[in-house]
């Protein structure tokens, strides 16, 4: 089993925002196969969906917890399915890559990114995949935090949305092929 997660700040206030493009992802990957979302997620804190991409059964998630706290949802999820650390796979956003690009990573540090922080230290280890989607960084004098709560201007969305679209589907690669997935995110411009 894989486990794809997005992971973002739940509720429609934050709908839309730079903190979010990992959810936005994986809800595009759901979207493009006609996934049920369980949005009553019980004990996982998640709203989950499963398929199947040749014959390996793929399960996704968004917490419905805070992208900061997201790591105890995250966390139930790879517990109760059993599955390995390397089988998880996190998308989210990244200041620091430019805007629109993509980057696949197999572990590492969390990089300054408190949601990948939380994941990390709620399943011991930092050896799951990223897969980090560059929403640029702060204008000059702009509180980070602030900035990754701020909705797309119109004149970035065709980029944002590309990027995305080509987030879900490295995530599908990365299902069969994590390599492949790797090299084709360092390959593409938006």
């Amino acid at each position: 089993m894989r486990i794809i997660v997005g992971l973002r700040n739940p509720g429609k206030g934050y709908e839309g925002t730079r903190h979010n493009v990992g959810a936005d992802a994986v809800t595009a990957l759901g979207t493009s196969h006609g996934v049920f979302w369980r949005r009553r997620p019980l004990r996982s804190r998640c709203e989950t969906a499963t398929l199947r991409f040749g014959g390996r059964r793929v399960l996704l998630g968004m917490p419905n917890r805070m992208m900061n706290v997201s790591g105890g949802p995250v966390s139930y999820l790879v517990r109760y399915n059993r599955a390995a650390t390397e089988d998880v796979l996190v998308i989210h956003d990244d200041i620091d890559l430019p805007f629109g690009r993509l980057r696949f990573r197999p572990g590492g540090s969390a990089g300054g990114h408190n949601g990948v922080k939380s994941v990390a230290g709620a399943l011991g280890s930092e050896g799951f995949w990223r897969l980090k989607i560059g929403v640029g960084r702060p204008p000059s004098g702009m509180d980070p935090a602030a900035y990754v709560l701020k909705r797309f201007r119109r004149t970035e969305r065709d980029v944002i949305d590309q990027a995305i679209d080509r987030a879900a589907e490295l995530a599908e690669l990365w299902v069969q092929d994590p390599l492949a997935a790797r090299q084709a995110a360092g390959e593409w411009r938006p």
